[in-house]
C-alpha cells in the first residue's frame, strides 16, 4: 500500500482542481433535497443503463448513497459528487446489479483523502448471500480479500483516519432506525426478494422522507409502513403486470407498486430498475399504478435528478 502513497499525492491536487471546475455545475442544484438516480436500469447490458444506485444531495452536497450496480461508479464521477463528503453507504441486497461499482467507488474514495470513517449498511446474510459486514471483509482484508492491498481501509490496527465501518442490519417489518446524525435519520424494514437477504430504505432528512423499495416482490407491510406519508418512493420497475414464476417471486408488478404508494399516501413516485421487460411498457405500467395510486409519477433515467418540494 505504502508505494501507492506517492501516486496518490500526485493525482490529489489534481482531483481537487476537477472536482472544483464539474461538481456545482453538475450536482442537483445547491439548495435543498433532491435524489439523484446515478443508475435506472437492470442487470442488462442491452437496455443501456447503469444499475442500480440513487444519491441524495441536500444544500449540493451528496450525503447518502443507495447501491451500486455496475456502471454507478462512472455515473458517480458524471454526476459531480465527492466520495469524501458522503456520511453513508446504504446497500438494499448484494445482488451484482446493486453492489459491482462498490469497490471502484471505494478506490476513488481513497485517491480523494476522505479523512473519516464510511459507515456501510446492509442486510445480513444466509446461505445465498453474503451478509454486509462479510461483503466488506472479502473484498478488502487481509489475508485473503479480493482488493487486500487496500486493507487499511478496514483491518484494525492501522492508524488510517478513514476506514470502511460495516454494519448488518437484521430489519423486520417494523422501521428500525440505523442511523442518526445532525441532517438525517435513516430507517430500514426488512422486504421479500426470494430468498435473498433484502431491504427497504428511508431517509428523512430537512423535513423530507425519501424512501427506496429496493428490489421486493411486495409482501408483507413494512414497506407500506416505511414509505408512509413519503415526498419521494423510488420503486422498482423490474417486471411487467402479469409476470409469473421466478420473476413475480423476486418483483413487484406496478399493480403492487401502485397499491403501496396509494395506501402509504406518496406525494411523488419514481420509477427505477427499469429492464427490457417494462421499457416501452411505460403506458401499461402507468395504466396499472393509476388505479390504486393518484399522485405524480416519473420513469428515471440516468442522472436524473428530483428535487424534493
Amino acid at each position: 500500500m505504502n508505494s501507492l502513497k506517492p501516486l496518490k499525492r500526485a493525482l490529489l491536487a489534481a482531483l481537487a482542481l476537477h472536482i472544483s471546475l464539474t461538481a456545482a455545475a453538475q450536482s442537483c442544484g445547491t439548495k435543498g433535497v433532491a435524489v439523484q438516480v446515478l443508475g435506472s436500469g437492470g442487470p442488462e447490458m442491452q437496455d443501456k443503463r447503469a444499475s442500480s444506485s440513487y444519491l441524495i444531495w441536500k444544500d449540493g452536497r451528496a450525503l447518502v448513497i443507495v447501491d451500486a450496480g455496475g456502471g454507478s461508479a462512472l455515473r458517480f464521477g458524471e454526476s459531480g459528487a465527492q466520495m469524501a463528503q458522503l456520511d453513508v453507504f446504504l446497500f438494499s441486497h448484494f445482488h451484482i446489479d446493486h453492489s459491482g461499482d462498490f469497490p471502484a467507488l471505494i478506490f476513488s474514495s481513497w485517491f480523494e483523502d476522505r479523512s473519516r470513517p464510511l459507515p456501510v449498511y446492509g442486510p445480513p446474510g444466509n446461505e445465498y448471500m453474503p451478509s454486509t459486514t462479510e461483503f466488506v471483509h472479502d473484498l478488502f482484508s487481509d489475508p485473503h480479500g479480493a482488493w487486500r492491498y487496500l486493507s487499511e481501509l478496514v483491518d484494525s490496527g492501522n492508524d488510517s483516519s478513514y476506514k470502511l465501518q460495516p454494519h448488518n442490519v437484521d430489519a423486520a417489518s417494523t422501521p428500525v432506525t440505523v442511523f442518526h446524525n445532525a441532517d438525517m435519520t435513516i430507517s430500514a424494514v426488512r422486504v421479500i426478494h426470494g430468498v435473498f437477504p433484502a431491504l427497504a430504505w428511508r431517509v428523512d432528512i430537512a423535513g423530507k422522507r425519501i424512501v427506496f423499495s429496493g428490489d421486493t416482490n411486495g409482501e408483507g407491510d413494512g414497506l407500506a409502513k416505511l414509505a408512509s406519508d413519503a415526498d419521494i418512493f423510488v420503486a422498482h420497475n423490474a417486471v411487467p403486470e402479469g409476470a409469473t414464476g421466478v420473476e413475480r417471486r423476486l418483483h413487484m408488478p406496478p399493480s403492487v407498486i401502485g397499491t403501496i404508494a396509494g395506501n402509504a399516501h406518496v406525494k411523488q413516485l419514481v420509477l427505477s430498475h427499469r429492464m427490457l421487460r417494462t421499457l416501452g411498457k411505460e403506458a401499461q405500467t402507468e395504466s396499472e399504478i393509476r388505479r390504486h395510486y393518484s399522485g405524480p409519477i416519473a420513469f428515471a433515467d440516468d442522472l436524473e435528478c428530483f428535487p424534493v418540494k
